[in-house]
């Protein structure tokens, strides 16, 4: 089996939303503390023997998680018509950083979005 590498960086942001036709209080306006767990995949190390620098991970996934900090998550461009659950905001980071790090040598491996401390999503392809 070949080599490979995960490396994981953690981020976090406050936002706001309303989860459209949920029968219960989250239908409402609430907010959340959320923490971002980023996790990358490779197989090959450059030549000083990293797969990639947390903080060029850092930088991409920041500038995907700074749009949606304190924000009302419900006015995004990406939730006007898709509800913005933990599910669906998981999936848009995950392809939002893997569009900006994507490349031969190096994927998203996992996302995971913990909406409080015992509540979380882990979303990957």
């Amino acid at each position: 089996m070949a080599q490979q590498f995960i490396l994981k960086t953690l981020l976090d942001f406050a936002s706001a939303h309303s989860l459209r036709g949920y029968p219960g209080d989250c239908a409402k306006l609430h907010g959340h503390n959320w923490k971002i767990e980023i996790e990358v995949i490779g197989h090959k190390l450059n030549e000083i023997g990293m797969l990639i620098d947390f903080k060029e991970i850092k930088r991409h996934a920041k500038a995907v998680i700074d749009e949606l900090d304190h924000s009302f998550l419900n006015d995004h461009p990406h939730f006007k018509e898709l509800n913005p659950t933990a599910e669906h905001i998981a999936q848009y980071i995950y392809r939002e950083i893997q569009n900006r790090i994507g490349s031969n040598q190096l994927k998203m491996h996992r996302l995971t979005v913990w909406e409080n401390d015992r509540n979380c999503v882990i979303y990957s392809e």
